[in-house]
């Protein structure tokens, strides 16, 4: 554990690091587990993807109720050999329009419990919404954000069953305002889901999108050894 004081963590919710990393040709894939093993032991979860692309070779998705270990975790795996090619810090968190959402959605979302069964197909992105001389989505009242957001979601729930999304909030933490964590039966159902839901108007008008990683969710040690189940 590290020697910072604390916890340091949300009222509510998990902290969550994003971290993409290229292997090197020897990772210490022991000490990458023991990370791991101690990120269980203060309470967190940890979500492994294998990176297609040039961007990172390994993804992981730490979560925990304090932001603590998921340092732990970073230093480890640079410790290990990892070499980290981008990061994204966030919170899970509950929209403001989701006022009246039953208790059981207010937990998934604050607490989720990741990775999903049978979608290994993933993909993140960081997310912010438009300010322009045009489109400036501060600008509009809440009456009419809930509106152009409930029209979002109702495209998203088109994928129930095909996907599963986790959204973190980041405004004051990182570059971006959101990153979004999609999990998926197949890579088409990520792209199908991805492209449709840029027509509606809340991100068509409004929405700024960073870059992609995508992938497939694995077993730690598998993917740190560059192995594929055939």
């Amino acid at each position: 554990m590290s020697g910072i004081a604390g916890p340091i963590a949300p009222a509510e919710g998990m902290c969550v690091l994003h971290l993409f990393c290229h292997l090197g040709s020897s990772p210490d894939v022991a000490a990458v587990e023991s990370a791991e093993k101690h990120l269980l032991s203060e309470g967190g979860q940890l979500v492994t993807a294998a990176i297609v692309g040039h961007k990172a070779d390994v993804g992981f998705v730490a979560l925990c109720p304090d932001m603590r270990p998921l340092w732990d975790f970073q230093r480890a795996c640079a410790s290990a050999g990892l070499t980290a090619s981008a990061s994204y810090v966030s919170l899970t968190e509950l929209s403001e329009y989701a006022a009246g959402l039953p208790e059981e959605m207010r937990q998934a979302r604050l607490y989720p419990r990741l990775p999903p069964e049978s979608m290994p197909a993933f993909c993140f992105y960081p997310m912010s919404k438009r300010r322009t001389a045009s489109h400036n989505w501060y600008a509009l009242d809440f009456d009419e954000r809930k509106r152009l957001m409930l029209g979002h979601g109702a495209v998203g729930r088109n994928y129930r069953g095909r996907i599963l999304q986790l959204i973190t909030g980041s405004t004051g933490l990182d570059d971006w305002e959101w990153g979004v964590t999609l999990f998926g039966r197949r890579p088409d159902d990520l792209k199908a889901c991805v492209y449709e839901m840029r027509f509606d108007e809340a991100s068509a008008l409004y929405a700024d999108f960073g870059p992609f990683y995508a992938g497939m969710v694995g077993d730690l040690v598998a993917v740190l050894n560059a192995e594929t189940t055939r």
